[in-house]
């Protein structure tokens, strides 16, 4: 203890300062007959102590500084911290020999006479604070001091400072003054700071961009508007916003999380759900499988994304499956909800051993399964007269010829703005089924004569455009591309329900009769192209081109058949209540009581012609909880793969080729995602806030 002692001693003072503090103190400890740890630790004896240093140090004329910290932790460390006799920090000052000794800071008491002047104590009353009764200001407790609250009194409140104590305390005796003062949350700059930084990289998932547009772009943006339209003062704090790279990535995780917890709670307490599912590779070469659900909450029936995952081997249906069984599994969601599976079809997806969707129906047995009708629809239009379908090749081959060569492209521009045209480029035609091959045909079409300028007499293809049954047959081929890619789009989007696209399809079936009957009577005006066409050379279509188009068109409408079959659907009920008259097969008595109950509603027919028909039941489920449930039963099934197309797009425009070391699934769960995140819980989540570095 004492070599510890002198250890500390000899940073500060000479050698024979410290032979002279050693003699001494050994010979004041010899005299009072205890052991240096003891009197160290001896409260009586810690006067004497000091005293005793301050008189050797005071007879030496050292004026060096030093700080002696005599306390237990340091002298002697195995002793408990919680011992109470610790001696004061002794402190030698440069200026002169004299010893400071700091000892613990003094605790005011509160007295009642402080009342005249207006203050009350707050908080624990061995150590209060002083609150004034008039504005409810708390002061320290170093401010419970007459002078200083009289002071506030005079400065804060002139007019109340003549009054009696007795105006003080009918003042704290009032209702009003009894409540309990509620602190007023204020965040501080880190807190907002954070929160501002998940806003920001918010919008970043949502747009796709870079993590680094954050530091690069949008945090100097954000500075110049501050300081153009503030000043200064506030343009520095941006620069507490948190957007460097790896801030950004994080913040965009912690967004998705959020949105995956939301989403498992709302698929636990549902009735049920359906499920949407593909396969495709990224850009880097990983089987991406993209999983969407359909489930009611609250008042409505609502569209996610469940799952976004790279299969790490094989991307067969039993590797898809344990993806999508390892998830529910994961976060307790009971497979027994599912009611239903879309898929496009592929052997991957669709299985009679074990493939993905019937591993999904064994696990929920009362699941059906579905093919995507725009998938049918794509299918079906394939199948045309061979003759027509020479001309659609050829047309492609026109096109392809221009498109390919990106120098011909660039002369094509120049010759279509010299001749005025109204379009300077051709479209690329793609066998993709969400192309427009109607749109691309019709553009072809409208640039025959700049391209019969621009095509040169050695391609085989350019006597094309100057045969008038070569463009009949053309103009036709925009025209019904042009119509079915309309019925297309018309089955797409979100929310699409099989009833929708059933209606769809039983109007292009009627439609393609009407066309192939007009046809036949060598009336062409429900086709604009071909009937302008046939005006502008004034002339008539040969019995030839009439027979390959009525052939098409019914050959289009029997092909329909088959992919659309017409069946006496039970559940009709479920898309108009109201023409029900006889008792559904697809019901039992209970529940047809209860749908004769809702059709008698008049309040109930209102919202039918208000509400579409999905929200209509969901918003029944608590007046008539068993008949609305069936009902959101049939309609939570998916009709198109439309969310998964729409999400591989995404994902492409997302994981580019300058980004293949990406982790898109947190990007895709924000993007794709109908849940906004709760910012405000992720940042109270969190124990520190940080500024930015």
């Amino acid at each position: 203890m004492i070599a510890h002692l002198l250890c500390i001693l000899s940073y500060n003072f000479n050698t024979f300062v410290i032979l002279n503090v050693y003699s001494k103190l050994t010979m004041f400890c010899t005299t009072n007959s205890l052991p240096m740890d003891l009197l160290l630790k001896q409260g009586s004896l810690k006067q004497e102590v000091e005293s005793f240093c301050y008189q050797i140090v005071s007879e030496s004329n050292d004026q060096k500084v030093g700080i002696l910290q005599s306390e237990d932790e340091q002298l002697q460390p195995s002793v408990s911290k919680k011992s109470g006799s610790e001696l004061s920090r002794v402190k030698f000052m440069s200026s002169s020999n004299k010893i400071t000794f700091s000892k613990k800071p003094k605790r005011r008491k509160y007295d009642e006479s402080y009342l005249s002047f207006g203050f009350t104590y707050f908080g624990n009353r061995d150590a209060p604070h002083a609150q004034c009764v008039l504005c409810k200001k708390i002061l320290s407790n170093s401010s419970l001091a007459p002078s200083k609250l009289r002071r506030h009194l005079e400065t804060k409140h002139a007019a109340y400072k003549d009054k009696d104590i007795s105006f003080f305390k009918q003042h704290l005796d009032s209702p009003e003054n009894n409540k309990p003062p509620t602190p007023k949350i204020v965040n501080t700059d880190n807190e907002s700071a954070t929160e501002a930084s998940y806003n920001v990289s918010y919008h970043i998932a949502l747009s796709g961009e870079a993590h680094t547009i954050g530091e690069l772009l949008i945090k100097p943006c954000a500075k110049d508007v501050v300081m153009r339209m503030f000043d200064e003062q506030y343009s520095k704090k941006i620069d507490a916003v948190q957007l460097s790279n790896s801030t950004v990535a994080r913040r965009i995780k912690d967004l998705a999380a959020d949105i995956e917890e939301e989403l498992v709670c709302r698929l636990k307490i549902c009735d049920g759900f359906s499920l949407q599912l593909d396969e495709s590779a990224d850009v880097s070469g990983l089987a991406v499988l993209l999983v969407f659900v359909r489930y009611r909450f609250n008042k409505s029936i609502e569209e996610d994304l469940l799952l976004c995952e790279s299969l790490q081997s094989n991307a067969t249906g039993e590797e898809i499956f344990n993806c999508i069984n390892h998830f529910m599994q994961k976060h307790e969601i009971e497979w027994e909800k599912c009611v239903d599976v879309c898929s496009d079809a592929s052997r991957a997806m669709d299985g009679k051993i074990a493939e993905a969707v019937t591993l999904i129906k064994y696990v929920a047995p009362e699941s059906t399964s579905s093919h995507c009708l725009l998938y049918r629809h794509a299918l079906a239009v394939k199948i045309m007269p061979t003759s027509l379908k020479n001309v659609l090749d050829q047309a492609v081959q026109i096109i392809n010829y221009i498109k390919a060569r990106p120098h011909q492209s660039r002369l094509l521009k120049i010759l279509c703005e010299e001749m005025g045209a109204q379009h300077t480029a051709l479209l690329l035609n793609t066998e993709v089924r969400w192309l427009s091959r109607g749109k691309v045909l019709v553009r072809l079409f409208e640039l025959r004569r700049e391209l019969l300028v621009f095509m040169d007499s050695a391609f085989r293809l350019s006597d094309c455009l100057t045969n008038s049954s070569w463009l009949l047959r053309l103009a036709y081929l925009a025209d019904i591309f042009t119509k079915l890619n309309e019925v297309n789009l018309s089955m797409q989007g979100k929310n699409v329900t099989v009833f929708t696209v059933f209606d769809k399809m039983s109007s292009l079936l009627r439609k393609l009769e009407f066309w192939a009957s007009s046809v036949e009577e060598e009336n062409f005006d429900c086709f604009p192209t071909l009937s302008d066409f046939l005006t502008e050379i004034n002339s008539t279509v040969d019995k030839d081109i009439c027979s390959a188009i009525v052939q098409h068109l019914r050959g289009l409408r029997s092909t329909l058949l088959k992919y659309f079959p017409v069946t006496n659907d039970s559940n009709t009920w479920v898309r108009n209540p109201f023409t029900v008259t006889v008792k559904p097969a697809s019901l039992v008595a209970r529940d047809y009581e209860s749908l004769i109950d809702l059709t008698s509603d008049s309040q109930v027919k209102q919202n039918f012609s208000e509400l579409s028909l999905n929200d209509f039941w969901s918003s029944l489920i608590q007046e008539y909880p068993s008949i609305a449930r069936r009902a959101v039963r049939v309609l939570l099934p998916f009709a198109t793969m439309h969310l998964c197309e729409t999400g591989f797009s995404y994902y492409a425009a997302t994981k580019t080729k300058y980004r293949k070391r990406l982790d898109a699934a947190p990007h895709m769960r924000i993007r794709l995602s109908n849940i906004t995140p709760n910012i405000k819980r992720i940042c109270d989540k969190k124990t520190q806030k940080h500024c930015s570095h």
